[in-house]
């Protein structure tokens, strides 16, 4: 990654002035050359921490068995901290186990050897497990994110999953009472049977088109780990629903102008509950977190191939809005719009405001 880059640019001046400002040095060719050598192990101790910090533990033992010079006596090489981070951090638990292991190891000769005295082990033991918890502690609440990112992803697949389930249920409806019409059609005017049967197999054909569309792209929001839900009760949003999202002016709070332009006919149902969904959620946040705002704006622009969205307010943008807010809410928007093949984006206005903006495909292709 980038920042271990920029720590080795960082740590290669430090050690070269160390090592020419210090005169307490005793080994002092041979601490520069195997600090500045040591250097690259941080690159790399995220994808391998053990032999990250197996290397310098080892070539220092073999440093000071060999030439009986101390390598680590540079100050600077405090950095070894950092791989012992890594290993709790990245490593699995028999990495961690095994590294502990190695550097307990390395501490307990350099006592045995007279070069540790009994403070100095006590001391060398609590900045090693010091640094392994910290590592640990950091890995939890890591992973701790990740599984409360998951549940957001999940219940917005669900929520999605029963958009699409009552979009569907709306076409096979249709379906069926076309057919049925066509049925009593032909019984009512035989002479024209022929007709009625043609023009409703069209729009059965139609109606099947769609259902089918719609049908796989619920099957494949509910393959990426989603838990099939029980379909909501309530009929799914569309765009023209956008609208009741001006409903409150007369609260106290901002006020909320909306603005659809474009043909709304031909979007997907699909697009149209997300598009809504996401104005929802937007305005809502705006709501709570938009300090000293007085309008809320949004505006729905329709073309040939995809719906815009933007919802921006003129709330006070320097006050620390979290850019994620409470429940995930803008994750929940870009996982909804990522799913149809769109993009979902927030942040700031360049003066005062917060702006969030979505496009999504007119015909609501999932990736």
């Amino acid at each position: 990654m980038w920042r271990d880059w920029a720590l080795v640019g960082v740590l290669v001046p430090v050690i070269v002035l160390e090592g020419v400002l210090r005169t307490d040095l005793q080994w002092r060719p041979v601490s520069m050359i195997f600090s500045l050598v040591m250097l690259p192990t941080l690159l790399w101790r995220r994808a391998h921490p053990l032999p990250m910090l197996a290397v310098p533990v080892v070539v220092t033992g073999a440093v000071q068995y060999l030439t009986g010079a101390d390598p680590a006596e540079m100050a600077s090489l405090a950095y070894m901290l950092i791989l012992l981070y890594s290993l709790s951090r990245w490593g699995s638990g028999r990495e961690a186990v095994t590294g502990l292991g190695l550097i307990s190891a390395a501490i307990l000769v350099a006592a045995v050897s007279g070069r540790l005295v009994a403070g100095d082990i006590v001391g060398a033991f609590t900045v090693v497990f010091a640094a392994l918890a910290l590592g640990g502690t950091f890995r939890y609440r890591a992973r701790a994110r990740m599984r409360e990112i998951d549940q957001v992803k999940l219940l917005e697949r669900e929520q999605l999953a029963r958009d699409l389930h009552d979009t569907v249920a709306h076409h096979v409806s249709a379906m069926a009472i076309r057919a049925q019409a066509g049925i009593a059609t032909a019984g009512a005017d035989p002479d024209n049977a022929a007709e009625a049967a043609v023009d409703a197999l069209r729009v059965i054909e139609a109606e099947a088109s769609r259902t089918l569309a719609e049908m796989r792209a619920m099957v494949l929001v509910l393959r990426r780990d989603a838990s099939p839900a029980p379909p909501a009760l309530a009929p799914s949003p569309h765009l023209a629903d956008l609208e009741g999202l001006a409903d409150g002016r007369s609260r106290v709070g901002p006020s909320v102008e909306v603005r659809v332009e474009g043909d709304l006919d031909g979007v997907a149902p699909s697009v149209g509950a997300a598009i809504f969904r996401i104005a929802q959620e937007s305005v809502t946040n705006a709501r709570r977190h938009a300090r000293h705002a007085t309008r809320i704006e949004v505006s729905v622009a329709v073309d040939d191939s995809s719906v815009r969205l933007r919802v921006n307010d003129d709330g006070d943008s320097t006050a620390g809005r979290p850019v994620v807010a409470a429940g995930y809410g803008l994750l929940g928007m870009i996982e909804r719009a990522g799913l149809l093949g769109g993009t979902c984006e927030a942040g700031p206005n360049p003066g005062r405001g917060w702006t969030v903006t979505a496009v999504l495909p007119r015909t609501g292709a999932l990736t």
